[in-house]
């Protein structure tokens, strides 16, 4: 990650914790002032808007945490299941972890809802850092969470998020895999996870 960028990141964190924290005027004028800052800054050295940034990165309030990335890892006869989605890219099935929602429950739910499938999940591959394996960079953090999981039972439907799921041999993966949610480094973890029995939780 660039410096520039993990100053504003720094700076938009500590700002959204000023904020939650002070009641004087004075303070909050002044970390509302950097949260503008480090917007700016962002809109400076890319193609978003400063609207566009603030939407994104500004809008938020409390302390400030990463997100959660649930990411379903389901095999077949030694084959992957990728989803379809509707902007023409593969993708593990998940999603951002619902409230009310734990990880395990919010892997099985983003399964049922993009697949069909009822699955269980049964263990966690890895917790990563996404902007240390993903691009482009988020301005904000996230922990994907890949869980391996059992099929149980269930077909596909077609819904809202994807048009189709397949199983994908490592050799014969898709070409337009959608990188900023999943990447080849990532399936190939995977794969190497299913067919180790001593696999131990990877986690940045």
């Amino acid at each position: 990650m660039e410096k520039w960028l993990k100053w504003a990141i720094e700076i938009q964190s500590l700002a959204q914790s000023g904020l939650a924290y002070t009641d004087n005027a004075y303070d909050i004028e002044r970390y509302k002032r950097l949260r503008e800052i480090s917007a700016e800054m962002i809109a400076e050295k890319t193609d978003l808007s400063v609207d566009k940034v603030t939407d994104l990165f500004c809008n938020e309030t409390g302390y400030q945490t990463p997100k959660i990335d649930t990411r379903a890892v389901i095999f077949k006869d030694n084959k992957i299941l990728l989803v379809h989605e509707n902007n023409g890219t593969w993708s593990l099935p998940g999603g951002w972890c619902d409230v009310l929602e734990s990880v395990k429950s919010n892997t099985e739910k983003e399964v049922k809802e993009e697949t069909g499938f009822n699955v269980k999940a049964i263990k966690i591959i890895s917790i990563q850092d996404r902007n240390k394996h993903n691009k482009p960079i988020y301005t904000y953090g996230v922990c994907k969470i890949f869980v391996l999981c059992e099929i149980i039972d269930g077909e596909f439907i077609k819904n809202i998020e994807t048009t189709e799921i397949k199983f994908f041999s490592f050799d014969k993966l898709p070409s337009n895999l959608a990188e900023e949610k999943t990447n080849k480094d990532q399936i190939m973890m995977c794969f190497k996870a299913y067919n180790d029995q001593n696999w131990q939780t990877q986690f940045d």
